[in-house]
């Protein structure tokens, strides 16, 4: 009898053991399994402690911190030009409106002359322009020719202000379509940093990634914000570059509509009144 329970008793540990066993098994295989996601302590310490903007800037590599200082400088120059392309244009288009409406009320080209051809502004360029064709073609036989050649004169002109506009939003157009890109190579060449540095390190721990692929993307962000508010811009002055040539236009078909009534009234065929006139 005794020996049947020693026996019963033997029977009972056995699943008893088997637990321990396993558990003994299980617990070594996980503790393996999550090795690779615990960060040791050197690599802790390696990890930047300022992930603010400035401190990712500090800890990138070399190729994605110039990358983020050429897309800061490209954000500068785009405000610095919108702002100095603004008060250009607003200051033009606000001169020549005044200048066509005071073109409109003009009955002769002697009130032309003394009324606007003393301000700097186009419409003042566009008088100054035909004055001088006028002088030279003193004592011309065809009225058509001379209206002709001061149309060339005015057209001329208008080409030329509008290149002058235009100066500089060439700029805006290019930094709107590269710097998307330029970030986009900082973020590549940033990530491949992080995956070269997740071999080296033999750790696939989310704290040790995390910071290297932060300081990529901070480069296209900073690609969208260089880039954005250039395509805004570039869109605006082309809209509003546009309207200055019309208002531009407008002055110069003024000019020559004054200029063809004075024609028609036999005003520049007078020797005494032509003097006046030009004068």
């Amino acid at each position: 009898m005794v020996r049947m329970d020693e026996s019963r008793f033997g029977c009972d540990r056995i699943p008893l053991l088997a637990a321990l066993l396993a558990v003994g098994l299980i617990l070594p295989a996980v503790a393996m399994a999550q090795t690779p996601d615990v960060a040791t302590p050197d690599t802790l310490l390696k990890l930047p402690r300022d992930l603010t903007p400035w401190g990712m800037f500090m800890a990138a590599d070399v190729v994605v911190k110039a990358v983020m200082v050429g897309l800061v400088f490209a954000s500068v120059l785009t405000w610095t030009i919108w702002f100095a392309k603004a008060i250009e244009l607003l200051s033009a288009r606000k001169h020549m409106a005044a200048a066509v409406e005071a073109l409109n009320t003009a009955r002769s080209w002697a009130e032309v002359s003394i009324g606007l051809k003393k301000q700097s502004n186009g419409a003042a360029t566009l008088i100054s322009a035909a004055d001088t064709e006028l002088k030279m073609s003193a004592g011309a036989i065809s009225p058509d020719g001379l209206k002709e050649r001061i149309a060339s004169r005015l057209e001329r002109l208008e080409a030329a202000a509008g290149r002058q506009m235009i100066r500089g939003t060439g700029i805006l157009a290019t930094i709107g379509a590269t710097a998307p890109f330029v970030g986009l190579f900082g973020t590549v060449w940033g990530i491949m940093n992080s995956f070269i540095g997740i071999s080296k390190s033999h750790t696939t721990n989310l704290a040790v990634v995390a910071p290297g692929i932060a300081e990529a993307l901070l480069a296209t962000a900073l690609g969208l914000v260089a880039a954005i508010p250039a395509v805004v811009m570039y869109n605006m002055f082309s809209r509003w570059i546009a309207g200055y040539r019309a208002l531009h236009a407008d002055a110069a078909a003024e000019v020559l509509r004054i200029v063809s009534r004075d024609l028609d009234r036999g005003v520049f065929d007078r020797p005494g009144r032509r003097s006046v006139a030009a004068e």
